[in-house]
């Protein structure tokens, strides 16, 4: 009896060993899934401050930074302008047939900000407008003159530029200043140009009425028709003016301006987050002063 009373003190010391060794492995296993779970909080914390940060640069981006984009484009990756590349020095085809100017070195410099490729697509100035309103192209870029009725179909970032209208006449003209348009001459103009929509505007709107101006597909088209004497005048932008009469010998540019203008970036009206990030990097090309230089390189200062 000794023995087997041994035995089982000898055993229940066994058991007690085996309890206890199990309550300390559930202790430290307790202790690492609390661990695990604290280590998961943590984890979980840096994901919402990383998207925090995230949204951060989406907003930039949206204002103009080159950094990640929220906006879209009608083609991934790049930024498609709508032009027409008849009007120097702000849109010209080259003799390669690629595009340079004004418009297109500041487009050019915006896409690089908003990490795109600038597409040109060089179409009639009547179709401009239009292709952007229907989501065709991101931009309208095309010295384009900021008015109320282009603001019905699509948005305008700020000016970049400004334009003056002109009139152009033979040299022996009798036309000495602006009011003498008013004599029953007969006007050439771009189509859908400002040009246009002001000499073609009745006489009481302080035009000269429909039945005295002549629209044409594109300035240099107009020149010809003046060279021609199918009109006694042309009236479009000073830039290109003084490009046509450098070109054609007898013309020249009253001295009166027409009227000025500002130069602007149309965008869709569907399309504000593109537009505020084009307007913004527009913007830091202006405070950098890379827009100034780029008009200096094509019209130096007189």
């Amino acid at each position: 009896m000794a023995k087997n009373s041994a035995l089982t003190d000898h055993e229940n010391q066994r058991k007690k060993e085996v309890v206890w060794i199990m309550k300390k492995m559930m202790t430290l296993l307790l202790a690492l899934a609390m661990t695990a779970s604290l280590a998961a909080c943590g984890s979980s914390a840096g994901t919402a401050a990383s998207g925090s940060s995230s949204a951060g640069s989406a907003s930039a981006s949206a204002s103009g930074s080159s950094s990640a984009a929220t906006f879209t484009t009608v083609e991934a990756g790049k930024l498609h302008m709508a032009t027409n590349a008849a009007f120097p020095p702000y849109e010209m085809v080259k003799d390669d047939g690629s595009y340079e100017g004004i418009d297109v070195e500041i487009a050019t410099a915006i896409a690089q900000k908003l990490g795109l490729e600038l597409v040109v697509d060089d179409m009639d100035f009547t179709s401009v407008i239009t292709a952007v309103q229907t989501g065709k192209e991101d931009i309208a870029m095309a010295g384009l003159t900021v008015n109320d009725e282009r603001k019905q179909n699509v948005d305008f970032t700020d000016s970049y530029a400004t334009g003056v209208q002109v009139v152009i006449v033979p040299e022996n003209s009798d036309i000495k200043t602006v009011d003498d348009l008013a004599n029953d001459k007969m006007i050439g103009t771009q189509e859908g140009t400002t040009g246009y929509i002001y000499c073609s505007a009745s006489v009481e709107d302080g035009g000269y009425g429909e039945d005295h101006v002549i629209a044409y597909t594109n300035g240099a088209t107009a020149v010809q028709a003046l060279l021609a004497g199918s009109v006694d005048a042309v009236v479009i932008d000073s830039e290109p003016a003084k490009a046509f009469v450098a070109a054609n010998s007898g013309l020249k540019i009253l001295d009166t301006e027409y009227t000025r203008e500002d130069y602007a970036i149309g965008v869709s009206k569907d399309n504000t987050a593109l537009l505020n990030a084009v307007n913004g990097a527009l913007q830091d090309l202006q405070n950098d002063g890379t827009v100034q230089s780029i008009i200096d390189k094509y019209i130096p200062a007189e």
